[in-house]
């Protein structure tokens, strides 16, 4: 009961702080339908998890093998994750977005990576090969990924389970269009629409060890 009760207020203290300069009325309707939806442990935590930095990592934590294991998303700051309605939006994006990359056949067997400590990575994605450097900032979590084909701006994001790998929608969708060498796929094309609706999030890969 502790344990909830401290990541209980944690969620509070951290809404309430981005919510500075609201009215007290729609502080409440905020919180409300973010903290609605946390009927268990897990949903209480993991609102901790859904903006890109409040948990960072060093490159060390970086480094290693990491496999898909669902779509991800958070929000860029405090702030739009409250605008946004939060958790609750964040996990709808997941939603929308697992049944796309189910078409696509992107899984844990085909899609994965591996950081080294000497700044390259090597992995696929939907079972295409890719390989390259990386250049990763503790301040804000942006990775730059360059390969022959791609020099991709990202983000990094600590998740309960691992890491997620995160970039704008179209960016997203440009890696996916380039590694499965693929133009127009309608399939492809929608995941380019699943954001329009959620100013500052980003969408890409949860992945775990």
């Amino acid at each position: 009961m502790k344990k909830i009760s401290l990541l209980a207020a944690s969620a509070v203290f951290v809404l309430c702080s981005c919510m500075t300069g609201t009215n007290g009325g729609n502080m409440g309707n905020v919180l409300g339908s973010i903290l609605g939806a946390a009927t268990n442990t897990n949903t209480i935590g993991n609102i901790l998890y859904d903006v890109i930095g409040y948990n960072k990592l060093s490159q060390a934590d970086l480094v290693g093998n990491w496999s898909y294991y669902q779509p991800g998303c958070a929000f860029t700051s405090e702030n739009l994750l409250a605008k946004a309605g939060g958790h609750i939006a964040a996990q709808r994006a997941k939603e929308e977005m697992a049944p796309t990359y189910q078409k696509l056949g992107i899984s844990a067997n085909n899609t994965y990576f591996q950081f080294s400590e000497d700044g390259r990575f090597t992995g696929k994605v939907d079972g295409q090969t890719l390989s390259g450097t990386y250049t990763f900032n503790p301040n804000d979590q942006s990775i730059q990924m360059k390969t022959l084909l791609l020099n991709l701006k990202g983000y990094v994001n600590r998740n309960p389970q691992g890491i997620s790998l995160l970039f704008e929608s179209k960016k997203l969708l440009s890696v996916l269009q380039t590694v499965a060498a693929i133009s127009g796929n309608s399939t492809l094309n929608t995941v380019g629409e699943l954001t329009k609706n959620y100013d500052g999030l980003r969408i890409g890969l949860d992945l775990k060890r």
